[in-house]
């Protein structure tokens, strides 16, 4: 049975932090499908398509991970990949708590799949879509915040 794990979010945009959850989980897994949805609660800057597309690009030369746009609830995005495992960034304790709540509601929901929290390192825990947002409208740098083939497209 191959290990599929989901790496869901709305990724407005993608950034090197989600990029450091890629790398420190890949190894562990047959595939990785990375799912892009929208969170009812939040305004987008760009829109599903071109945030699908931009991780697609980064993306384009592993056969391991895919990249799907979702809609709904990412526990039920999970049963119809077939994945058994969710991925979750954690930049500091106000996301832990966040990511927890979330992790014992999707227990209850389905208990055949699992949350494996990845601990961002120093060089990407300050790194958020919020503040890359804001840097976007006001103009201000990205480099080192966000994938070079992003920064390209903006």
């Amino acid at each position: 049975m191959k290990k599929i794990a989901v790496f869901a979010g709305s990724f407005d945009p993608f950034t090197l932090g989600h990029e450091e959850v890629i790398k420190k989980t890949l190894p562990l897994f047959d595939k990785i499908i990375i799912g892009v949805g929208n969170n009812i609660n939040k305004k987008y800057l760009f829109s599903k398509e071109k945030r699908t597309n931009w991780i697609k690009r980064i993306y384009i030369n592993n056969k391991k991970i895919e990249v799907k746009k979702f809609k709904g609830l990412t526990v039920n995005f999970c049963k119809r990949e077939k994945a058994s495992y969710i991925l979750r960034g954690l930049r500091n304790n106000n996301d832990l708590i966040f990511e927890k709540q979330i992790q014992e509601t999707n227990d209850i929901l389905n208990y055949n799949i699992k949350t494996i929290y990845i601990i961002s390192s120093s060089k990407t825990s300050h790194i958020s879509s919020t503040i890359i947002r804001d840097l976007i409208q006001n103009k201000g740098k990205l480099n080192g915040l966000i994938p070079d083939e992003i920064i390209k497209d903006i």
